[in-house]
C-alpha cells in the first residue's frame, strides 16, 4: 500500500487512524499482586517448547491487577484519557529457556481494544474482560497506602466472573514480588491464512526499557477464583498463599528481541 502510515492497522495517508502509536510505549499504574502456588503440572501445560518450567518453585503464580494511563512518545494520550486510561488482570508463571529464568504470562484479559492491540504485537495473550480494583486517593473514604488499607479487586470474561480478591497492606516492602521479576519470554504467532501451520512462530524476549516506581506494600490476600465456560484461570488453583502486594509504577517499553524462529 503505497504511501500508507502507521505503526499497526488500519493504515492510511495520514497515519492518524493507526490503533497504537509506534513505540516506546509509556505506562504509569498501580499494580495489586498476589502470588500463590499451584499443582506445577497445571503451569506445564501451558509452556511450550522449548521452554521449561522454572527450576526453582516451579508452581509459583503471579496473579495482577493494573490500573493503567498509558501513552507514546508525543503524550498526547494523557489529555484524551478515553485513549489512555485502561485496565487489566493477568496471570504470571515463570519459565526457563537455555538456563534462565524467564517470566510469561498466560491468561490475560483488558477493557481497551488499543491495549489488545499492544498484546498482539507483545506476544500477549490478550482477551477483553470486565476489571475493577479499588483506586487509593489521601481524602474522603478511598483507602490511603498504609497499613491496614484494603483494596479490592474483580475480573469478569463473557459476563461471567472469574476471580476476586482483597488484599489488606500490613507493611512496607523490599519488593514486588518475585513471580513477574524477569524478562519476559512471549510466542508471537500467527496462524497462515491457508490453514497450514503458522505464517509467524517466533519466540521473544522483552522487558522494561525504563522503570520507577514507589515504595512496595506487602499484605495478606482472600484469592477467589471461578470456572467458566471460556476461561481456564481456576485451572491455576490456590493451594498455597505466598504474598500480596501494592505498588506504583512507571514503566516504559521499547521492542524486545528474538530468543527463537521455527520459520
Amino acid at each position: 500500500m503505497s504511501g500508507s502510515q502507521g505503526f499497526f492497522p488500519p493504515k492510511t495517508a495520514t497515519g492518524r487512524s493507526s490503533l497504537i502509536p509506534t513505540p516506546p510505549w509509556h505506562y504509569s499504574g498501580d499494580l495489586l499482586t498476589i502470588e500463590y502456588r499451584t499443582n506445577p503440572a497445571r503451569i506445564r501445560e501451558l509452556i511450550p517448547a522449548p521452554l521449561e518450567l522454572a527450576a526453582d518453585d516451579p508452581g509459583a503464580v503471579a496473579l495482577i491487577w493494573a490500573d493503567w494511563q498509558s501513552c507514546g512518545d508525543s503524550r498526547s494520550e494523557l489529555l484524551d484519557p478515553v485513549r489512555a486510561q485502561y485496565k487489566e488482570c493477568f496471570a504470571v508463571v515463570r519459565c526457563g529457556y537455555r538456563g534462565r529464568t524467564y517470566s510469561r504470562c498466560v491468561y490475560i484479559w483488558v477493557d481497551k481494544d488499543f491495549a489488545m492491540a499492544r498484546g498482539i504485537h507483545q506476544g500477549y495473550p490478550k482477551k477483553l474482560g470486565s476489571i475493577h480494583l479499588t483506586r487509593p486517593h489521601p481524602f474522603g473514604p478511598a483507602p490511603r497506602i498504609e497499613a491496614g488499607a484494603a483494596f479490592g479487586a474483580t475480573l469478569a470474561a463473557a459476563d461471567r466472573r472469574i476471580a476476586q480478591a482483597v488484599v489488606t497492606l500490613r507493611e512496607p516492602s523490599e519488593t514486588n514480588g518475585f513471580v513477574n521479576a524477569h524478562p519476559m519470554a512471549h510466542h508471537r504467532q500467527l496462524p497462515s491464512i491457508d490453514g497450514k501451520g503458522l505464517a509467524l512462530d517466533e519466540l521473544i524476549a522483552t522487558g522494561a526499557a525504563a522503570f520507577e516506581g514507589g515504595k512496595a506494600w506487602s499484605g495478606d490476600a482472600e484469592l477467589s477464583l471461578f470456572d467458566a465456560p471460556t476461561e481456564e484461570l481456576a485451572s491455576l488453583t490456590v493451594e498455597e498463599p505466598i504474598g500480596a502486594y501494592y505498588r506504583q509504577v512507571g514503566v516504559t517499553w521499547n521492542g524486545g528481541k528474538l530468543l527463537d524462529r521455527a520459520l
